[in-house]
């Protein structure tokens, strides 16, 4: 299993993730999109990535917000596995066509 990783190095490392955000327990980004569709569909990209990194992160959905939120749950907060994620779902999202997504 992963270490947890000290809030220093989760700074650290959110510097390379644009909009990524260190939330208690968890690192965090929102997307904004221009409407509920193009949200669900980035959702469904998210899902195909978190399934081939066999790690899956929390996925909240307000409209044309989507928010995701990730932690290692069996540790109880952010490990390596965590910052590994969220940059395959960045590579993903700047490589993908992600219609009218608005990063924040």
């Amino acid at each position: 299993m992963p270490r947890l990783l000290e809030g220093s190095e989760i700074k650290e490392r959110l510097k390379t993730l644009k909009g990524w955000k260190h939330e208690g327990k968890f690192i965090s980004k929102s997307f904004e999109f221009e409407n509920f569709l193009d949200g669900i569909a980035f959702v469904s990209r998210v899902a195909e990535v978190a399934e081939k990194e066999e790690h899956h992160p929390d996925i909240h959905i307000r409209y044309t917000t989507v928010t995701l939120s990730i932690q290692t749950h069996s540790e109880g907060g952010v490990t390596e596995w965590d910052l590994e994620l969220a940059e395959a779902i960045e590579k993903m999202a700047a490589t993908k066509a992600t219609p009218h997504a608005k990063h924040r």
